[in-house]
């Protein structure tokens, strides 16, 4: 019998266990890249993608924008300043700076209609603003403890916690945007309402339990906003607190710095509009609040209708016919020189050692 000292006397082993997992024993395969299996490849990835490409382009040109760049619109109240200069001299004006530009709808644009501001120059992709929130606020989750990362947006001077805290509340998008139909005599309806991602406002953003304005009684709101978190939407309750769709577009911060946003979606429920905005005057009346100046920005206001795969983005469509002929012109370079030098897959496949070498 084996006594226990033989057994600890036994040398410890690093090496692994023989099995053709560790000892690296298991069959593999290696494919063969000849000219047989690539050329193909590349004719079914062109042949494939151009189409696809056309398709896609096909359904963009099916949207319609309309785009108006009012950065430097002129004061209606404030005159003969533009609302760009008297904002920057004067933040926050009351009343606030407003401004009015007529434009012609050149075609009717049938079907869903959206409205959405744009902005350039704007680096909502810069890695501290991204990570400059707290999502347990936005989650109703309230404490005097606020998330380091809002830093120095968590407090305000009396040292009392800022709620929503961060850059990225700090910025949000302030101006009002309305349009006036001078073929109906009246403002073209806006919902504000439907513009969030609906998984945004069940899961990312909830508020607090209770009364709002109890709720957030004891926080102090962003430094450039000029309404508490409880006041953004006077017509609608429900769509106050962290429930704002305003706030929720906003917090979903855009990859480049240039960008739109969804603003607001046309009331096809209204008689006059039920099919969409017809062709004709309109008079877009901005109050004129959101600065840009100071980072060479611009802003824009957009109409447009939609299509199956969503918004106009021709991009995608070119990606596409761009790499399917690249691919159709490797395919036929390769084929050429395939057809004029190549030697054959079973004389590759034989060669031995004795095969003699031939320069």
């Amino acid at each position: 019998m084996t006594s226990i000292t033989e057994v600890n006397s036994i040398p410890k082993t690093k090496k692994p266990s023989d099995s053709a997992f560790k000892q690296q024993r298991l069959p593999a395969w290696q494919p063969i890249l000849t000219a047989g299996t690539v050329l193909p490849t590349f004719f079914v990835i062109g042949i494939a993608f151009i189409p696809v490409g056309i398709g896609l382009l096909y359904f963009s040109d099916q949207v319609k924008e309309y785009i108006i760049d009012y950065t430097n619109c002129n004061s209606t109240n404030y005159s003969p300043y533009t609302c760009a200069e008297y904002i920057a001299q004067k933040p926050n004006p009351t009343p606030p700076c407003t401004c009015e530009i007529k434009f012609t709808l050149p075609s009717h644009f049938n079907g869903m209609i959206y409205m959405y501001y744009g902005l350039t120059n704007f680096y909502q992709n810069h890695r501290r603003y991204v990570k400059s929130r707290d999502d347990n606020q936005l989650l109703g989750k309230l404490s005097n403890v606020v998330s380091n990362d809002c830093e120095p947006f968590a407090y305000d001077n009396t040292n009392k916690a800022i709620v929503p805290c961060g850059a990225i509340a700090n910025s949000l998008f302030s101006d009002e945007l309305s349009l006036y139909s001078v073929r109906h005599g009246s403002n073209v309806p806006l919902l504000k309402t439907g513009i969030a991602w609906p998984s945004d406002k069940a899961i990312k953003f909830r508020n607090p339990e209770g009364d709002l304005k109890e709720a957030f009684k004891e926080y102090s709101k962003p430094k450039n906003w000029t309404k508490n978190i409880y006041e953004l939407d006077p017509d609608d309750n429900s769509n106050n607190g962290f429930q704002n769709e305003d706030l929720i577009v906003w917090m979903r911060t855009a990859a480049l710095p240039t960008f739109r946003k969804l603003y607001r979606r046309v009331d096809h429920a209204v008689d006059g509009f039920k099919n969409g905005l017809l062709g004709g005057d309109y008079k877009l009346t901005i109050n004129y609040s959101y600065p840009v100046s100071a980072f060479d920005g611009k802003k824009r206001m957009i109409l447009s209708t939609t299509s199956l795969l969503g918004g106009k983005n021709p991009f995608l469509g070119i990606a596409y016919i761009v790499v399917g002929c690249i691919c159709l012109l490797l395919g036929l370079i390769l084929l050429i020189i395939h057809i004029k030098c190549s030697k054959s897959v079973t004389e590759m496949i034989n060669v031995t050692p004795n095969t003699p070498y031939h320069e």
